[in-house]
């Protein structure tokens, strides 16, 4: 089996699609148009690729791209308009009804590989370009579509577009190399499981039809089939009174914390959205916070050090959401007592596996995905007082723990986070801390596990860095530079230089000037399709790579967007990196060397995050 990269793109009067083999120099473009038709070979092409078991990868192919292909094959003849008709249709009920335009599996030509929903991109917390991750990949040159769209094409302007359509797939090809693990993880389930086709699942999607696989395999039924197809079980219900949710042992000696439970006990709600807002409780000088995602606290702007006399650590509880269901009997009504028999044994069959095995890596996700479908309104496993049940009582729990903790004499809490304390104790209290622990551990049913600290460099809640005692570094927020693929990489010297300050003690202006990687120093900016950036006074692509600069080629760079209803007359334009001036460098091979980098910047954007921190 062979995989070819491929990506389309659609005019009014042109049709080009570009394929690449994934693991060779092999390249082969079509184009269907008023100047050319190449339908019978791209036709011939696919069904050279059906003979040989061939799979087409691309991104977001399965939503976008083969539909628009699968029409053509349903044709058999080319028709540029036609196929620019059904892509305008696709984008045009991409808010409504995303779906009407999905090809069945079964139906597909040749099978399909998804990069953009294998990574979960199709999520809008997630949503992601092919051109951000061009900027992430750190490729040479970031292309963004040549013209608008609706644009009649003349033959010169079909020939650029064929060259940017090839540099997608291209770009493509290189995303789908830092996939193949992921992609190899999804053949191995598919093989093993072949009840379900994992291929184009994302993780969390991955867990939740695994746990469903194991509840059908048990007998309990998870839809109903009707008239108009099958819909998802589920117990839905008009009014969730908290104290239902509350497991009834729970109680406090402060009362502060008593306040905030009594309060949770007189609630009644609808719906969960937006349920805990601003619900604090100050306990010796400590602020717990508590949320719909869990509880959070965190002393701000401040380092902490283990030292002789003592030590800062980490208590986590192990798979806190599954074992709060599986330890305390939580389930979704409609799904019964099986519900935690399984969760259950799926939670101790993980224990027998390598946690590097496929079989590790899904029984995790199927553990962590269902209690965040709990409130998806489309899924089997919905029932928001289960929902409430594991929020609740985890965030109470772990507000029990850190009142008894707080009796240890010399010991303050630095955060308190979803599933776990981090504390800084003298280290001739380890009997009290331990002790403290091993009851709370008795009375839950649950385990913690405890992780040392050398340093931690706190921000706050959201932002810090922390050293364990093996050298390893925990990053969050606006201190992570080893990030993921939806995120934005742009100044990673900024963090990178901060790690080295804070962590050993590097001087910030010389470990700047002399940083190696040029990359490092660029940022990304984006503008939607209905507006533009300019940089001095030329128009430039509006996904844009670009480094704060001064002298040479340096100009600013300005964002302009089209006029509100308000001021229907008037574009509205905003400076990029106000009062600075940068080079833009889309493609890499256009900056002079060496760069005239403005290091103030960036030494500025160290200073803000090591400087604050007492």
């Amino acid at each position: 089996m062979s995989d070819w990269i491929f990506d389309l793109e659609t005019y009014p009067n042109v049709f080009t699609i570009a394929f690449e083999h994934a693991d060779a120099p092999l390249r082969i473009g079509f184009e269907v148009s008023c100047y050319r038709d190449d339908t019978t070979a791209l036709l011939d092409f696919l069904h050279y690729l059906h003979a040989r078991f061939a799979r087409m990868v691309g991104f977001n192919n399965v939503g976008f791209d083969y539909p628009i292909l699968h029409q053509l094959i349903k044709m058999g003849k080319g028709d540029a308009p036609t196929l620019y008709a059904k892509a305008q249709a696709i984008i045009d009920t991409q808010e409504f009804n995303r779906f009407e335009h999905l090809i069945k599996p079964s139906d597909y030509f040749l099978p399909q590989i998804d990069l953009y929903k294998i990574n979960h991109f199709d999520n809008k917390a997630r949503a992601t370009s092919l051109k951000a991750l061009e900027f992430n990949m750190r490729a040479d040159s970031i292309e963004d579509l040549p013209f608008p769209v609706g644009t009649m094409l003349t033959r010169e302007q079909v020939e650029v577009l064929k060259r940017y359509n090839a540099h997608d797939v291209a770009m493509t090809k290189a995303f789908y190399h830092h996939c193949k693990e992921a992609i190899a993880f999804r053949e191995e389930l598919t093989r093993k499981y072949p009840a379900r086709d994992f291929m184009n699942f994302n993780d969390t999607k991955i867990g939740k039809e695994y746990f469903q696989l194991e509840l059908e395999k048990a007998g309990v039924p998870l839809y109903d089939y009707g008239p108009k197809g099958r819909t998802p079980r589920q117990t839905k219900r008009e009014v969730i009174h908290l104290r239902d949710a509350i497991l009834p042992w729970i109680k406090f000696e402060h009362p502060e914390l008593n306040r905030v439970l009594d309060w949770f006990k007189q609630q009644s709600i609808t719906e969960t959205k937006g349920v805990f807002k601003d619900i604090t409780a100050k306990v010796d000088d400590f602020t717990f916070v508590f949320g719909l995602g869990g509880i959070h606290g965190s002393t701000e702007n401040e380092i902490v050090e283990s030292d002789e006399k003592h030590v800062i650590l980490d208590l986590d509880v192990t798979s806190y959401y599954p074992n709060l269901a599986i330890k305390n009997g939580f389930y979704p009504e409609h799904l019964g007592h099986t519900f935690v028999a399984i969760y259950d044994r799926l939670f101790e069959q993980r224990k027998k596996y390598n946690k590097k095995s496929a079989e590790s890596a899904m029984l995790k996700l199927a553990l962590n995905g269902v209690y965040g479908d709990s409130g998806n309104p489309f899924s089997v496993f919905f029932d928001q007082l289960f929902t409430m049940r594991i929020t609740l009582n985890g965030q109470l729990l772990l507000c029990m723990l850190a009142e008894q903790l707080m009796k240890v004499p010399g010991l303050r809490i630095i955060q308190v986070n979803t599933d776990g304390i981090t504390v800084h104790v003298p280290r001739d209290q380890e009997c009290g801390w331990q002790a403290y622990c091993k009851w709370w551990m008795n009375a839950t049913k649950m385990n913690l596990e405890d992780v040392t600290y050398r340093r931690m460099c706190v921000a706050d809640v959201n932002s810090y860095l922390a050293v364990r005692e093996d050298g390893g570094v925990k990053r969050k927020g606006r201190y992570e530079w080893d990030i993921g693929w939806h995120q934005d990489a742009s100044a990673l010297v900024v963090p990178k230089v901060a790690e080295k300050v804070l962590v050993e003690g590097a001087p910030i202006r010389q470990t700047i000037e002399n940083w190696p990687d040029l990359y490092d120093f660029m940022l990304r900016i984006k503008v939607p399709r209905s507006g533009y950036l300019q940089w001095g006074d030329a128009r430039v692509q509006n996904t844009t790579r670009y480094i704060v600069t001064r002298g040479g080629e340096s100009k600013p760079l300005t964002k302009w967007l089209p006029p509100t209803k308000t001021k229907p007359d008037k574009w509205r334009s905003f400076s990029v990196e106000a009062g600075r001036l940068v080079t833009v460098c889309n493609n890499i091979k256009d900056i002079e060397s060496p760069v005239d980098i403005d290091y103030s910047y960036y030494i500025e954007a160290v200073e803000k995050l090591v400087m604050g921190l007492k």
